[in-house]
């Protein structure tokens, strides 16, 4: 079965094969030379400069880091401006709802691009307002949300930015050299390991002001406690193991330029294939990340014939959330994908949707 959601991903075998590597005590030397290894090739894969930045490893999904570089990244006197306009903007606010972090918002629609005019405006307007959170690929509809241009609005304005890189990190460019003080992610979207590692990348400077809201999630302590070779808390040995691995086939396969190639290929390849089908991509491919592109349903037909046809193929895809569910789905290129197997995925199409 070939999964085309975003994530969790299809493994390469070698990723795989890592799974089975000898059982490790996280306490003994051996388990802390492999932590030291993905935090150094979590780093390596946007050049950053370990003196300056971390990386901070933890066991849980994509949402365990973005909770903890919320929970820890807006200082006990700081403020937290949200840019949403998908699901995974939302969550943040009620991240920082429910850790009482003083917050505002500038809310989109799903289907809108951020309105750079009103975050400036909010920005302009609240001048306790000391960090902005924003999505960089807001997988509800696979539009690829203008970083660069919102780190120049933080400059502008003195503010420091907190980016949810799940979907992102490792596939699509990221610049560190702005106003950037974290990114948080996962190892199984563009990284190609398994569920169960997640990540933060947190400038040094920044962790001296953050704060301790939270207990397991606390990422001054597991920076802290990282940085000397230790852990406070059992750690997904195996799934640290696989991560490694697939920190390896990532560099050696041309680090996140060569994934980012590889999934624009795959996805004009998908995109080219449905067009012929008369089935419409959502966005034209300069709003859209290379890792997941939504398109329209077909007229008469159901996403669920969709999924269920598709699966008994050996395809996984993706439905559109919310009330968006009933006029989109989602395909997704990360993983072990090939060309041949988009060509398969559309004779799929082809046979369902030309019936």
């Amino acid at each position: 079965m070939l999964l085309l959601n975003p994530g969790p991903v299809t493994l390469s075998e070698r990723v795989r094969r890592s799974l089975l590597q000898t059982d490790l005590c996280h306490r003994e030397s051996e388990f802390f030379d492999l932590q030291d290894e993905a935090r150094d090739r979590l780093l390596d894969i946007y050049g950053l400069d370990p003196a300056a930045w971390t990386a901070v490893l933890m066991t849980g999904s994509g949402t365990a880091a973005l909770e903890s570089m919320i929970a820890a990244m807006v200082p006990a006197n700081g403020k937290l401006l949200i840019v949403q306009n998908g699901v995974y903007g939302e969550r943040i606010a009620q991240i920082a709802a429910q850790y009482q972090i003083a917050h505002a918002l500038v809310k989109h629609e799903w289907m809108d691009a951020p309105d750079l005019g009103r975050i400036d405006a909010a920005l302009a307007e609240d001048p306790a307002i000391t960090h902005v959170a924003v999505i960089h690929h807001e997988t509800t509809t696979g539009r690829l949300n203008d970083l660069s241009a919102i780190d120049r609005l933080c400059q502008a304005r003195g503010v420091r930015l907190l980016v949810d890189t799940v979907s992102s990190f490792g596939a699509e460019a990221i610049d560190f050299s702005g106003n950037i003080d974290a990114v948080c992610s996962t190892a199984n979207k563009c990284l190609h390991g398994v569920p169960g590692a997640a990540f933060v990348i947190a400038r040094r400077a920044a962790l001296t002001h953050a704060a301790t809201r939270t207990y397991y999630l606390d990422l001054v302590r597991l920076a802290k406690l990282q940085d000397q070779r230790n852990t406070p808390f059992t750690p997904s040995v195996h799934a640290y193991y696989a991560l490694v691995e697939a920190l390896r086939e990532h560099q050696e396969e041309g680090g996140w330029k060569g994934r980012h190639q590889r999934y624009a290929a795959l996805a004009e390849q998908a995109r080219a294939g449905l067009a012929a089908l008369g089935i419409e991509a959502l966005w034209p491919a300069e709003q859209s990340s290379v890792v997941l592109r939504a398109y329209r349903l077909p007229n008469g037909v159901t996403y669920e014939q969709l999924h269920d046809g598709l699966k008994a193929r050996g395809f996984v895809i993706y439905a559109g959330q919310g009330g968006l569910s009933s006029q989109l789905f989602r395909i997704s290129t990360m993983g072990a994908i090939t060309a041949a197997d988009i060509d398969r995925l559309i004779e799929g199409f082809k046979a369902l949707v030309q019936r």
